[in-house]
């Protein structure tokens, strides 16, 4: 009878003992209990030490952090016909730990589900060139319809973000010529109006020298010190200059005439006074 006694014991201890554990629940500081009893929901439990029934009761935790889901790339049509695939991210969390244990089966499928979808719908709304400059606006729209949706499952969206965007080859090779294009376009304008400006320069210079006919001379003086820099043996004359050289030819020899005409005149004289 003592042996029956003590086995009967210690069976009692080790069961009490293993109904203690059972009945001790822990929730971390970043999750919430919802604790089931026979089926039905009877609370929210915060995070601490928590005592249940065993058998009769059940703690689910739920993670109140927020998660990252990525959105796997799939091919989208915009609206100008344009075949795209486009991957994504999306950052939500659990906001009422009821509602995501009891409205909805598996939160994270469901969200992974209609992010698809909706980016899927929201992009085929946009052509290709809204898409690739209007990101934040797509971001925005995608997240206020998954808000919608997801508020009555107890999660909130809090950030949708488009990360990858594949262009078919084709789209690509058609993209740098029209940017090539662009390029060539102003790289054209801007010659134009530096050639614009540059006359414009040239004409108020020509209207100067033609007031200052000796700021000509001394332009030609300069080009020709800048010539001689490299001690360059070829020797250039202006145009201006070499008219200049027989301009000046021609008043010499003009003053030579001048002064052989008034010496003759002054012999003819001398001789008239002596004959007289």
């Amino acid at each position: 009878m003592t042996q029956v006694a003590t086995f009967l014991v210690v069976s009692g201890v080790v069961v009490a003992v293993l109904l203690a554990l059972a009945s001790i629940r822990v929730v971390q500081q970043y999750q919430r209990g919802v604790h089931f009893r026979l089926g039905r929901v009877i609370g929210v439990r915060e995070p601490g030490l928590r005592i249940i029934i065993p058998i009769i009761d059940r703690l689910w935790r739920i993670s109140m952090r927020i998660v990252t889901m990525p959105i796997q790339s799939q091919g989208i049509i915009t609206r100008d016909n344009v075949s795209v695939d486009i991957a994504a991210v999306a950052y939500f969390r659990v906001i009422d730990a009821r509602k995501a244990v009891v409205v909805i089966e598996n939160v994270n499928a469901a969200i992974d589900q209609i992010a698809q979808t909706t980016l899927r719908n929201v992009v085929g709304q946009h052509s290709l060139d809204e898409v690739l400059a209007q990101t934040e606006k797509i971001n925005g729209s995608i997240r206020q319809i998954l808000d919608a949706t997801t508020v009555d499952w107890g999660v909130e969206v809090t950030l949708v973000e488009l990360k990858d965007i594949q262009l078919p080859d084709s789209m690509k090779r058609a993209m740098a010529r029209e940017a090539e294009a662009e390029r060539e376009k102003r790289a054209k304008i801007i010659a134009a109006e530096g050639e614009a400006r540059a006359a414009a320069a040239l004409g108020d210079a020509s209207d100067t020298m033609m007031r200052h006919p000796l700021a000509l001379q001394l332009r030609n003086l300069q080009t020709l010190l800048e010539l001689g820099v490299e001690k360059n043996t070829t020797i250039v004359f202006p145009a201006p200059l070499m008219t200049a050289i027989g301009e000046l030819t021609a008043f010499l020899a003009r003053e030579t005439d001048a002064s052989k005409s008034t010496g003759q005149s002054e012999e003819k004289l001398v001789r008239a006074a002596a004959l007289h």
